[in-house]
């Protein structure tokens, strides 16, 4: 049947003909632009997972350039810390030069003195002066703040690193678990009997070696010389044995006490008679049998001899135990650390609070510290946080001398621990421990920066850029056209709007082969 009002096969022909242009603008999009989706329906389910993977490459990037940045900044603090390293090796070299009073004069010695105060202020000035853009870097800026610290309990503390992630500060908890101890002997004074008239006395000649961390010396005691001249001769040479002695009670006839001046297992005592004991010598020393435990709120108490002493020529001390934060810490004399994902610290103890097992104390982080963050996303377990102390030498080489906590400042001219005070005591043994200290110190900080840069921020880099590849592969794979397909598609549709087109002519022509029929 012929109809001239409905064309139906041109209708197939022109909606065959619009899918065909339809799809080869699809093409020609794909093969222009070079992405195979370019709007959502295109692939709704691939452009989500799409858009996600390119978030997390953005996110991948700019982490690398986080870690990169923060590198530049550790580099600039360590490259002043160097140079606050040279100037502590150079006073180290002029305080010991000093200490050979034998061969300077005192016009040389306060010409060292001279250059320990231009070194001293040299290294403030570094503090205060060195910068990353408008960064302050060792002049307290990027350190930790604290608050409540008790200082009955706790000299020095040092806030290496702590996590804000449960709130806006974080509480410390330190508690003894073992006391601290000096090593220590003791010497009976109560013989040949108590209550005799040579109680307090040497009773024969003796030879003996006092031998300390420090070195080691050998004295001899006449018969009938008092233990106060032996405590006192003692002590005259501790900083050559590291080994002070007192009476026990402050009474001779209760006998002597000879103890390790610093605390923890590198410190020791050790009180070794030399000759042969003769009748009635009674030189025997004493330590506390391993079963008590010795320094707990008092370094030398005086019970029973003979129940819980035993006979000892040397004695070790005992490093410190706590418990900091649940968790236990390490211990080095007075000295405690712990270092984890959420607290990294190290403190020096008071003597009166680590000697005494159980004493509790606390204090807050307030804030501060540096946050690096390096992952592709804001959380806590993408981010970094470490503190940088000041190194103001007000603030740097703190060393417990005498009870007080000392820093470099005190190396001045006219303060305690200068070359000129030094002489005059003839002992220049605390200037060169808090040196040592400050060198300690400085290095440790550009050992910390150096680990964290190296284990760290550079592999940290390395992580993120195999993530950023692998991710951009996978976004590839997804998202960019494949032009071998959509060259072949695009040909296929080349020839299928070109035929369409003749088949839609040949369509309309049909119809009018109807005029036939009219004649």
């Amino acid at each position: 049947m012929t109809r001239i009002n409905t064309n139906v096969p041109s209708m197939i022909a022109r909606s065959n003909l619009t899918r065909t242009n339809r799809e080869l603008d699809v093409r020609l999009e794909r093969l222009s632009t070079g992405l195979r989706i370019n709007r959502g329906a295109d692939d709704p389910a691939g452009l989500i997972i799409s858009e996600r993977l390119r978030s997390n490459i953005r996110g991948a990037e700019q982490g690398i350039k986080n870690s990169e940045r923060a590198s530049a900044v550790i580099a600039t603090t360590e490259g002043s810390l160097t140079e606050i390293n040279e100037l502590l090796n150079s006073i180290k070299a002029l305080v010991v030069e000093a200490a050979n009073t034998g061969a300077f004069s005192d016009d040389e010695i306060a010409a060292n003195q001279a250059q320990i105060d231009s070194a001293i202020d040299s290294i403030t000035r570094i503090s205060n002066t060195a910068r990353f853009g408008d960064l302050r870097l060792l002049d307290g800026s990027l350190g930790y703040q604290t608050s409540g610290i008790a200082t009955s309990a706790i000299a020095k503390t040092n806030v290496r690193a702590a996590s804000f992630a449960q709130g806006d500060s974080l509480d410390v908890n330190i508690e003894v678990l073992n006391s601290a101890q000096q090593g220590g002997l003791f010497l009976r004074g109560d013989l040949p009997t108590p209550g005799a008239a040579e109680n307090g006395t040497i009773l024969s000649t003796v030879v003996v070696e006092v031998r300390g961390p420090d070195g080691v010396v050998s004295l001899e005691f006449p018969s009938g010389q008092t233990f106060d001249d032996v405590v006192e001769a003692i002590n005259r040479l501790t900083p050559s044995t590291g080994v002070v002695a007192e009476l026990i009670n402050g009474n001779a006839t209760s006998g002597i006490a000879f103890r390790s001046e610093d605390y923890g297992t590198r410190s020791f005592v050790s009180v070794d008679r030399l000759n042969e004991p003769t009748s009635g010598s009674a030189w025997d020393t004493y330590k506390f049998a391993d079963s008590l435990a010795v320094g707990d709120n008092d370094p030398f108490p005086w019970s029973t001899v003979g129940t819980d002493l035993e006979l000892a020529v040397r004695d070790q001390g005992r490093d410190v135990q706590a418990i900091i934060n649940g968790a236990l810490a390490s211990g080095d004399g007075l000295n405690v650390s712990t270092a984890s994902s959420q607290l990294s610290l190290q403190m020096t103890l008071t003597a009166d609070f680590a000697t005494r097992a159980g004493e509790i104390s606390t204090f807050d982080i307030t804030g501060g510290g540096s946050l690096f963050q390096l992952g592709a996303e804001v959380v806590a377990q993408q981010q970094v946080n470490i503190g940088i102390n000041s190194v103001a030498a007000t603030r740097l080489g703190g060393t417990l001398v005498d009870g007080n906590l000392e820093f470099l400042e005190s190396l001045k001219t006219g303060r305690e621990n200068s070359l000129a005070n030094s002489k005059e005591r003839g002992n220049f043994t605390a200037a060169s421990r808090i040196t040592d200290s400050a060198i300690d110190e400085a290095t440790i900080i550009r050992g910390s920066l150096g680990s964290f840069e190296r284990n760290t921020l550079q592999t940290n880099i390395r992580s993120l850029a195999l993530t950023v590849e692998n991710l951009t592969a996978s976004e590839s794979i997804i998202r960019d056209a494949d032009f071998a397909t959509e060259t072949s598609l695009l040909t296929r549709a080349q020839i299928l709007a070109s035929s369409g087109t003749t088949v839609l002519g040949l369509a309309n022509q049909q119809a009018q082969s109807v005029l036939q029929l009219l004649g």
